[in-house]
């Protein structure tokens, strides 16, 4: 039965997960918190204490499950008449994950012990998808795996984002990134697709399962706050291990670029040091009587409960401090590390003028990326000319503050120059020369 419960939209199926391992009570509502904030779903939480019948048995995160829904993974409903046309195409959620009941990838993991990827059926369930329905999302995700593993990766047209979201990708690598979450990319690994008419494009996420990320893992690296996640088959030898994608991605020029871009946006916004810091003293605020009450009903304080790292705070505000003082540790790490490529590396500051736009790569491809980077939200009147003076373009852009991707279609132009012009509402005037 549907329901409405703690605020949240109604649903029927809910999960009420117990931060036994995880001390802070937090990890988990981190990592939600961080891809919510990043414009994507993920479970929503609300911190509770549970008495089973007259038994306090502690403090507990209720969570919505992640399921197709209008107010969940906002996807097509399928059917089991779906067997063809636009309705077979979606929606679907997938894993990646132990227990397989779906199929293995074609690729092995790089550095791989000669293991497999293993993909798992979300929605539809095994027990609910059709064979035409198991046959359209295996062969959609091969695709994507095809054209990722082929020599036209890169390609915009023909490459991995024909089939993939690159944005979505780009935010789920931060949110484990920053998490430097051990069993990210690997384990509870959650994508989905929508109906073609809808969007035809494989998404990732919504995260999931990070109570031993956080510096909360004693193996493989884990607890460091150097080092990247993704390259986690490069560190130990698993049977579960990173699909090939991650790396691939880090080979493409322009995913790298938009990494950076996004990047930049994000620190100085919604994951800034003083938000995640915010969320933190929140929840910290929240749980601040009822924690004593749970961890005298579980007194493991200051004691090794698996996978611990050392050292193991021994009260729970040396729990908090400790999260805090290793997130600024990984931020700064990530800052410096993400490598500074693409247009928003050469950015000047925004002190000439409410915004900047940028064009990578000069001479351009089609379809074209324009980044404009904004001090505000506003809007942007942007006219493109030939160097003879015929207009190709003429748009009003709603821009908002921080980093903008304006995709442009360029493949009716003759080779040639040509000239943008955009005016601002504040008066701002930018010229930017390309060429074909």
């Amino acid at each position: 039965m549907d329901a409405p419960l703690f605020g949240l939209p109604k649903e029927s199926d809910w999960v009420m997960y117990a931060p036994y391992t995880d001390k802070t009570l937090i990890r988990n509502f981190l990592a939600y918190t961080m891809l919510n904030n990043l414009g994507h779903w993920a479970a929503h939480c609300r911190y509770v204490e549970v008495v089973l019948n007259g038994q306090y048995v502690g403090v507990y995160l209720f969570m919505e499950k992640i399921k197709r829904g209008s107010g969940r993974v906002n996807i097509a409903k399928l059917k089991s008449s779906d067997k063809s046309g636009d309705n077979v195409t979606g929606g679907y959620i997938f894993s990646i994950d132990k227990n397989a009941d779906a199929w293995f990838s074609s690729y092995s993991p790089p550095n791989s012990a000669g293991s497999s990827i293993h993909f798992s059926y979300v929605y539809p369930k095994a027990e609910d998808i059709t064979t035409q329905q198991a046959a359209y999302i295996k062969n959609d995700v091969d695709d994507f795996e095809n054209a990722l593993a082929g020599a036209n990766f890169q390609d915009t047209a023909k490459g991995f984002r024909k089939y993939a979201d690159e944005n979505s990708f780009i935010d789920y690598f931060i949110v484990n990134e920053i998490s430097r979450n051990v069993d990210g990319y690997r384990l509870s690994s959650y994508f989905h697709k929508d109906r073609n008419s809808v969007n035809s494009k494989i998404f990732a996420g919504p995260v999931w399962d990070y109570d031993i990320a956080f510096r909360n893992a004693n193996y493989c690296n884990g607890s460091d706050s150097t080092g990247w996640a993704y390259q986690f088959n490069s560190v130990c030898s698993d049977t579960y291990e990173i699909p090939f994608w991650w790396n691939r991605f880090m080979q493409d020029s322009l995913f790298k670029a938009h990494l950076y871009c996004r990047w930049i946006e994000v620190r100085s916004t919604v994951l800034s040091n003083e938000n995640i810091n915010h969320w933190i003293d929140s929840i910290y605020n929240v749980v601040g009587e009822a924690e004593k009450r749970h961890f005298a009903k579980w007194p493991v304080l200051g004691q090794y409960i698996w996978p611990n790292a050392a050292p193991i705070p021994s009260t729970y505000a040396e729990e908090i401090s400790t999260l805090k003082s290793w997130l600024a540790a990984r931020l700064s790490w990530l800052d410096r590390n993400i490598e500074k490529t693409g247009p928003c590396a050469t950015m000047p500051s925004l002190c000439n003028g409410s915004f900047e736009i940028k064009v990578w790569p000069n001479p351009i491809n089609n379809p074209q990326n324009l980044n404009i980077i904004s001090a505000k939200d506003q809007t942007i009147q942007m006219v493109i000319v030939s160097i003879a003076g015929q207009r190709v373009l003429q748009s009003s852009l709603a821009i908002l503050a921080g980093s903008n991707t304006v995709q442009i279609s360029t493949a009716r132009w003759a080779k040639g120059v040509y000239i943008i012009s955009a005016l601002s509402n504040d008066g701002t005037k930018k010229t930017v020369t390309i060429e074909k």
